[in-house]
């Protein structure tokens, strides 16, 4: 069984910038799997997951046809831990509140490189929108005190060598 994270620990988790990995179920057919790509997204413990993505895009096509998606975020430094989420797409903002596209930028870049970034990408802010999740279902794993009892256990075996 994996190591899971408490409620208040997987929600400050995903809280923290990352990039996220979104899953969608791909119904074009054919034998497809799901369709699985990085994502930035916002979070606060307690919310809903935030995505933004271009309205036309085969991405938001597939949310919009599926009514729900999984968002994996993991930290890949050790000890390895990860929180994945999955739930229903409660809304859909369209058009994308600019306030919103902003904040994104800034959590995943300093300030000067989202002013940058914004002034580069103006023009998406009237071709995006943003998907609202509800998580429903999640899946964490920290594995921290894993790490500490392999780690403790070599130690041990070294000290009876000795």
């Amino acid at each position: 069984m994996l190591p899971a994270m408490s409620r208040p620990d997987r929600e400050r988790f995903l809280a923290e910038p990352r990039v996220g990995v979104l899953g969608v179920t791909d119904s074009r057919g054919g034998d497809r799997g799901p369709l699985i790509v990085p994502v930035w997204y916002s979070y606060e413990p307690g919310g809903e997951v935030v995505i933004e993505t271009g309205r036309q895009t085969v991405k938001a096509q597939l949310l919009r046809a599926a009514g729900r998606f999984s968002l994996c975020a993991q930290d890949e430094g050790r000890p390895y831990r990860y929180v994945s989420v999955e739930g229903p797409v409660t809304a859909i903002d369209d058009p994308l509140d600019p306030a919103l596209r902003e904040a994104l930028a800034h959590r995943y870049l300093d300030a000067e490189e989202a002013r940058g970034y914004l002034a580069a990408t103006s023009g998406q802010l009237t071709e995006d929108i943003a998907f609202r999740m509800r998580p429903q279902h999640w899946r964490s794993a920290d594995f921290a005190a894993f790490a500490a009892d392999f780690s403790e256990g070599g130690a041990g075996e070294e000290a009876a060598q000795r």
